[in-house]
């Protein structure tokens, strides 16, 4: 008797244009999975699926219209959805802040996180075992100077990552957050400090070995790969020399 084709895993990877979330999709995709490569880019995001075989999306994760785009694209059923997309932009103190600068914020890191997940959730329940991992941050812990727009809004993602897993009990579908530490990617700092490279480079000056974004994609596809029944409620790692957000080993 022919035996039924296995069904394709599918991921969507949002802000897949660069870092954490193109190397995310990339190692999904050397798991087996066809990904859905969402982000604003068009031209980095059809080169990505291009080199996995995946499918490009040209997604906004703050725009409803968007977004439902992306969940037509996806159809009925999903088995993985990485909330990658998000970002800092400022690095003033709250007595210097640009209100506009937080509306961006936490727009992309929190509401973009709601628009998605609220339009994927019933294709991922109806995989019967789909998985939700949302991209918080050790500035989700922990609050830092020049940093309260992004350390609110990480916190926001904790929180609303904490809150799904509590009304999702019932349901086929896992909820996890990677909070990573010092992470050492193209844009991040580039765009926190308005394209100014020299203050970006300055982060990670004489730290030897900030975390790369492959590290943070093995440690999400470690997460999704683990038996249906097992719950990674979140991971945080930082690079061996840094103990905190305070405390950093430079030479």
């Amino acid at each position: 008797m022919c035996q039924p084709a296995p069904m394709e895993r599918t991921a969507v990877v949002t802000g897949a244009s660069s870092g954490i979330g193109a190397a995310t999709a990339r190692h999904l995709a050397r798991e087996g999975y066809r990904v859905f490569c969402a982000a604003r880019r068009k031209d980095r995001v059809e080169e990505l699926a291009a080199e996995i075989g995946g499918t490009p999306v040209v997604c906004d994760v703050t725009s409803e219209d968007s977004v439902a785009e992306l969940a037509a694209l996806v159809g009925g059923r999903l088995d993985v959805l990485v909330n990658n997309a998000g970002g800092a932009f400022d690095a003033a103190p709250v007595a210097e802040a640009d209100a506009d600068d937080w509306r961006r914020t936490y727009e992309v890191n929190v509401i973009g996180l709601l628009l998605v997940t609220k339009a994927l959730l019933p294709a991922l329940v109806a995989s019967g075992a789909g998985t939700i991992v949302n991209m918080g941050s050790t500035a989700g812990r922990i609050a830092y100077e020049g940093g309260a727009a992004y350390t609110a809004a990480k916190h926001g993602t904790q929180v609303v990552t904490e809150t799904l897993r509590l009304e999702l009990w019932d349901q086929p579908v896992r909820v996890m957050e990677v909070a990573p530490g010092m992470v050492k990617t193209d844009e991040f700092a580039v765009k926190r400090f308005g394209g100014d490279r020299a203050k970006a480079e300055a982060v990670y000056a004489g730290v030897a070995e900030p975390l790369t974004a492959d590290d943070i994609a093995d440690a999400v596809t470690w997460m999704v790969t683990r038996p249906a029944h097992v719950n990674i409620d979140e991971i945080v790692l930082r690079p061996r020399a840094q103990a905190s957000q305070f405390k950093v080993h430079r030479v």
